[in-house]
């Protein structure tokens, strides 16, 4: 199994990033303020008024360090990496399967699969853990419900389908998310899924974290050497990583919804971290911005159990993993794609 190097993250504005022999120096206001070793990196992350050198970028290139620059709420920007891994034959064969009817479908349902069981696993463990609130019923009677739209699944043979009842699953999920938020008070509670903008705190937490495992998905894929922009659930659109969304969907209620769900109920972020705009946006302070990330890294350090591979590992090889099995499936090594259950 891959080993699990540091993501480094820059979010003060006005850093600039600079190449000394095999080391990242991260500058601001003229001095280095923090030096590291580039083999100790995957990725290298960016937010907002953030610069790089040109040596440092092909520095980056040629030690397989992906460099990707978003906005300050997150919103992706560019990449810069070096050479496209793995070969032309394993992509050749993702475009022919994506465009294989029956194919594309096996897969598409495989990641709705994993989506729901890995929701319902969030809903039964909340209602476990916080059995005599007034919401456990709910969240009980919704993992019964996520189960039937599981079976009925398995029996439908259109995409738009299999579409159709994740979306009817998300719903039921989010319906009663907000009984999973036990120290929320009037400054974190959920009503309804909001993006672009988030109109609130815990969708704006949580839109930021999806952002985040967005990038260690099309990370992943790209370094089995698969296209991230070519996916079997998600629909093909211009600028749209559909092979990252698609696979993100399985992974979405552990390395993100239960993380930000403990970042409220722990109190590790506060409501006076969250900024609304005239237009009704909510955005997180550098502050808050920071303990997030602070909080994802220590979550991926986290060991699972994978099922399939009878290995353990941190939670944060989990994409590399899953991309890899991926891989497998479509070079025709395995029978199907099997999702990641978190039990």
């Amino acid at each position: 199994m891959k080993r699990l190097a540091n993501t480094l993250y820059v979010t003060t504005q006005g850093s600039y990033l600079a190449k000394e022999g095999d080391t990242v120096a991260v500058r601001f206001e003229g001095q280095v303020r923090l030096r590291v070793p580039i083999h100790n990196l995957e990725d290298i992350v960016c937010f907002g008024q953030v610069g790089a050198s040109p040596a440092l970028m092909g520095l980056c290139g040629r030690r397989g360090v992906t460099l990707s620059f978003l906005t300050e709420r997150g919103r992706f920007l560019a990449r810069v990496q070096g050479p496209v891994s793995g070969n032309v034959l394993l992509r050749r064969q993702q475009y022919r399967i994506a465009d294989d009817r029956e194919q594309r479908l096996e897969l598409a349902r495989a990641f709705v699969i994993g989506k729901l069981v890995n929701c319902r696993s969030v809903l039964l463990r909340g209602a476990r853990d916080h059995s005599a609130s007034q919401g456990a019923p709910a969240l009980r009677a919704t993992a019964t419900r996520l189960a039937a739209i599981g079976k009925r699944l398995e029996r439908e043979k259109e995409l738009e389908a299999v579409r159709g009842l994740e979306g009817e699953a998300a719903r039921d999920y989010f319906e009663v998310f907000d009984n999973l938020i036990t120290a929320g008070g009037d400054h974190f509670f959920f009503t309804e899924r909001s993006r672009r903008p988030p109109l609130d705190n815990m969708n704006a937490l949580l839109s930021f974290l999806y952002v985040l495992l967005a990038h260690d998905v099309a990370s992943a894929l790209e370094g089995v050497g698969l296209d991230p922009a070519v996916g079997f659930l998600h629909a093909d659109r211009p600028g749209r990583p559909s092979l990252a969304l698609d696979m993100m969907e399985e992974m979405r209620p552990l390395l993100a919804d239960r993380l930000a769900l403990s970042l409220v109920n722990r109190r590790q972020v506060k409501a006076t971290g969250f900024n609304s705009t005239e237009s009704g946006a909510v955005a997180m302070d550098d502050g808050t911005r920071k303990m997030v990330l602070k909080g994802y890294q220590k979550r991926k350090q986290e060991l699972i159990s994978h099922s399939f591979l009878e290995e353990k590992f941190a939670l944060g090889l989990l994409t590399h993993a899953q991309a890899l099995l991926l891989a497998r499936r479509l070079r025709g090594d395995l029978d199907g794609y099997p999702p990641f259950f978190w039990k």
